[in-house]
């Protein structure tokens, strides 16, 4: 019983260091908070990106846009007006995204193309290869704006999750195990042919199957890590991890 309130102890103090949490400790654009607020703000501009480009703007007006956007809301005054009651950055950043697209004055008086800040390499984006987790533009046609933006946000997610699994597969020389694997970490995969993944990798199928068991539950942790990172309480990871399955779940029909 000790043993596992020293745990929660641990946890609860180590989720006080999550960016998000740094952030909404700052009543002042302190430079702490600012550095947080900006790496969260690097890390998920697709989602910002993808529904300026929804309502309408061109590429390169949500290139400018979203660059005008994001120095408003490191170096503006968005968390005095935020309601800390809602918790977490990804519900915040799109209502101020939406308020900021209904202010014409604030567009044309924010620093074009990011001002003093980079946030992304737009060229370096567009030549990227689609993820396992693109949507074709046919299956979004009908989308909204919000429904875009909710897809890609859980996607970011994913995407980063997966991406640091696999780094920690690599340094354990485990690459071609994530290689093969990774399709299948999703734990309501079941059409998993252990004896074609077995051929392909030359090991058991018994050893096929812990390693697929041991890649699941390390990629739950780091899909939790992930979520960590944009709530405000350890209460509302598992919230959020459902609304952001549900919403990679709308992408098929």
């Amino acid at each position: 019983m000790n043993a596992n309130a020293a745990v929660e102890r641990d946890q609860q103090n180590r989720f006080v260091t999550t960016r998000w949490s740094v952030v909404l400790s700052c009543s002042t654009p302190e430079e702490t908070g600012r550095k947080a607020l900006a790496e969260l703000c690097h890390i998920y501009w697709r989602p910002i990106f993808a529904f300026i480009c929804r309502r309408g703007y061109s590429v390169p007006d949500a290139q400018d846009l979203t660059q005008d956007f994001f120095i408003m809301v490191i170096e503006g005054n968005l968390l005095q007006f935020a309601d800390p009651g809602r918790g977490r950055f990804r519900s915040l950043l799109l209502k101020a995204l939406q308020n900021f697209l209904i202010d014409n004055h604030a567009r044309r008086t924010a620093q074009k193309r990011g001002g003093k800040v980079q946030f992304v390499c737009w060229n370096e984006w567009m030549a990227e290869a689609p993820s396992q987790l693109s949507v074709a533009a046919s299956e979004a046609e009908n989308w909204s704006a919000e429904k875009i933006y909710d897809v890609r946000w859980a996607a970011t997610v994913v995407e980063r999750a997966l991406h640091r699994l696999g780094e920690e597969c690599e340094s354990r020389g485990r690459r071609r195990v994530f290689s093969v694997l990774s399709k299948y970490l999703s734990a309501e995969r079941t059409d998993v042919s252990y004896a074609a993944i077995s051929d392909a990798l030359g090991v058991s199928t018994e050893t096929i199957k812990r390693l697929l068991h041991h890649l699941r539950v390390r990629y739950r942790a780091l899909l939790r890590e992930e979520i960590a990172q944009t709530v405000e309480e350890p209460d509302d990871i598992d919230a959020e991890l459902r609304y952001l399955c549900a919403a990679l779940a709308t992408r098929a029909p």
